[in-house]
């Protein structure tokens, strides 16, 4: 039998030792190979001493039971835990007095925040009881929609805490697709905020809240907490304040027992239709995987303070600001604002102020800080920073060195990341100084991840120096269970293209040392500043203009986001204003998804190149998007060839929206 933490009734015993075991942590490239060829060797006794690190509540009966054809996963089938008290009951007695949670406001004029282990201990429970007050027990969705304050993460974990299921949209969605995402989950809560600062801007969030809920019968109570000072609309019976409820509340919540394969927590993405996927997150693996994750590819030692500048709408924020570094007993920070206010110089006088030891923010910020004069982080030190990362998109090679060499001084490990809100966690990646690093190249496969490269057959390539499908052959603890509420979706978007694996959607590429780069998505889905639109998403809400016949969405390469949106629109014959109908569609795109959304060129086109089953290629629409012209194939296969010559020469003078 393997070795537990076991806790019953709060009391914690020990199957064997009341010694915690030494956490599995990765040193050296030979500590690595080690730990990845045991994990190929023997996947299920890898997993299983890595969970032995976690207190459970019961052990399992089996660690792993699963086949890609349903899909159906199960990682420690029978066990039972919270993992709330791993990430905080576990740590209160040698780590209480440690800093958890350090918050940095927007303004930086402004008090930040600091937390304890014991004191965020108790705001969580507090706020674990004010959910319950307000009707949410195990099993119950609840939709939170808050700027990154404190109050955001305490709001996750309490969820967690009771074994209700949080689902939390990014604070820039709009009310359209707040909506859609509520009802989707069916939330009988919604946790929000007056308002939030982002850089120069105050933006009325609880105003969006009650757009939304036009829509949203599902919802009995809307908890609201105090950020810019507004008096919102407070609707009767309906809704209340943070604080008033919060003050009342118990500091004790014992922790609700939870199965393994409970969900913990449902976080929309877009995919290939115009609704968007609810991917599902379960208590045990995700816990087990997100943890071992954090600790290794951060090389995190117990002293340090760490620093993601994600926003927990995305699942950077859930694994690697709240959920992973807190399992490891660290100090994690959350940050409010945004990299260029009130000067581009904002990030590196925060690492200055705070020490911070590793930094890990998206490629798009990068390109955005490196077109700004470089005194703006010579102006710092940075001595502080052991390891610097990068996530949510490849990294160019010229941002990969900046950012090397500027930042990191030529010292610091860049792990630059790879992995989607499917994954849970980190997939391929450097790891702290342990492992090589090559610009553009991801790197290798973590421990108990088993990546292949398919041809368009599915057939496995072994050679190395070659590209192909990313594909992953083994299930990994923090996988996706399904997509909520459509079981069959989650199969045909990531089981069935090449069966018996999960496919990614991405194309990569393995040198000949065995290290991944990402070349990018093979499917419809545009990567923007990090975030995955669906083009069909965007298209939908395009097509709502009453001028619009059709359109179609590719994504281009954009110097600062990584990928900027195209959009070829027919129109109906009227001769309608160009620039007004650019600015309706716009705007529309901006109501239903959110000005991350927005296209950057609009072009105006007779028809769209389609096979004569009416497929659209967007292969030839990307290429002219690109600029790539002289490789767009044989065309003469289409239903109207003479389409395509149309659209490239218009697209000579497509300009660039200013927003």
């Amino acid at each position: 039998m393997a070795k537990f933490t076991f806790v019953k009734n709060n009391q914690t015993t020990n199957l064997h030792t009341l010694k915690e075991q030494q956490m599995k942590t990765i040193r050296t490239f030979e500590d690595y190979r080690e730990a990845y060829d045991h994990s190929t060797r023997d996947p299920e006794g890898f997993w299983e001493e890595i969970a032995q690190e976690y207190q459970w509540q019961q052990p399992w009966d089996k660690v792993l039971d699963w086949n890609f054809d349903e899909p159906s996963i199960k990682w420690y089938s029978g066990a039972k835990l919270n993992i709330t008290e791993n990430m905080l009951d576990r740590h209160l007695k040698e780590r209480g007095n440690k800093l958890a949670l350090i918050w940095e406001p927007n303004d930086p004029k402004e008090k930040f925040v600091r937390l304890t282990y014991k004191e965020l201990h108790e705001q969580v429970c507090r706020f674990a009881n004010v959910l319950k007050k307000n009707g949410v027990s195990k099993g119950d969705r609840v939709c939170i929609y808050m700027p990154m304050i404190p109050e955001l993460a305490v709001a996750v974990i309490a969820c967690a805490r009771i074994g209700a299921v949080h689902s939390v949209v990014f604070a820039g969605f709009s009310a359209h697709a707040l909506a859609d995402r509520i009802n989707d989950a069916q939330c009988k809560l919604v946790i929000t905020s007056d308002g939030l600062f982002r850089g120069a801007k105050e933006i009325p969030v609880k105003r969006v809240v009650d757009e939304a809920l036009e829509s949203c019968e599902c919802v009995e109570r809307v908890i609201v907490k105090e950020r810019v000072g507004w008096l919102p609309n407070m609707v009767e019976d309906r809704d209340v304040w943070w604080d008033d409820e919060i003050k009342e509340a118990d500091r004790d919540c014992p922790p609700e027992p939870m199965d393994a394969e409970d969900m913990l927590f449902i976080l929309y993405t877009s995919g290939s239709t115009g609704k968007p996927k609810g991917v599902v997150h379960t208590c045990g693996g995700y816990m087990v995987y997100t943890g071992y994750t954090f600790r290794n590819v951060f090389d995190y030692r117990e002293s340090d303070i760490y620093w993601c500048t994600a926003d927990i709408g995305w699942i950077t924020g859930h694994s690697y600001i709240v959920y992973g570094p807190l399992l490891n007993g660290a100090t994690t920070m959350m940050f409010e604002g945004v990299p260029t206010w009130p000067d581009p110089g904002r990030f590196w006088q925060v690492v200055d102020k705070y020490g911070v030891n590793q930094f890990y923010t998206a490629p798009t910020a990068i390109r955005s800080l490196m077109a700004h004069k470089i005194d703006h982080v010579l102006s710092y030190s940075l001595d502080s920073l052991r390891v610097i990362g990068s996530v949510g998109e490849p990294i160019n090679a010229e941002a990969w060195n900046w950012y090397h060499i500027h930042v990191g001084k030529e010292r610091c490990p860049l792990v630059d990341t790879w992995w989607q809100t499917e994954t849970g966690g980190v997939m391929i990646s450097g790891i702290g100084n342990a492992t090589p690093l090559k610009p553009t190249f991801a790197g290798y496969p973590m421990p108990g991840v088993q990546p292949v490269l398919l041809d368009g057959d599915g057939n496995e390539i072994q050679e190395d120096d070659v590209e192909g499908y990313l594909a992953i052959k083994h299930p990994w603890p923090s996988m996706l269970r399904t997509t909520y509420g459509d079981h069959e979706r989650c199969q045909k978007t990531y089981f069935s293209a090449f069966k018996g694996y999960y496919f990614t959607g991405d194309g990569a590429r393995r040198d000949k040392d065995g290290m991944y780069r990402i070349i990018g998505r093979v499917d419809d889905v545009i990567n923007v500043s990090g975030h995955r639109f669906g083009t069909a998403e965007i298209e939908n809400a395009i097509n709502q203009n009453e001028k619009v016949v059709e359109s179609a969405v590719v994504g281009y390469p954009h110097p600062i986001k990584g990928q900027g949106i195209y959009a070829y629109v027919i129109c109906q014959d009227g001769g309608a204003d160009e620039e007004i109908l650019k600015a309706e569609i716009t705007e529309t795109v901006v109501e239903e998804i959110g000005k991350i959304a927005r296209p950057e060129k609009i072009q105006f086109v007779r028809g769209l190149p389609k096979t004569r089953s009416g497929k659209i290629m967007r292969r030839i629409l990307r290429k002219v998007a690109e600029g790539e012209i002289s490789n767009l194939g044989d065309t003469s296969t289409l239903l109207d060839p003479k389409v395509v010559e149309e659209i490239i020469s218009g697209a000579d003078h497509v300009e660039t929206i200013d927003h």
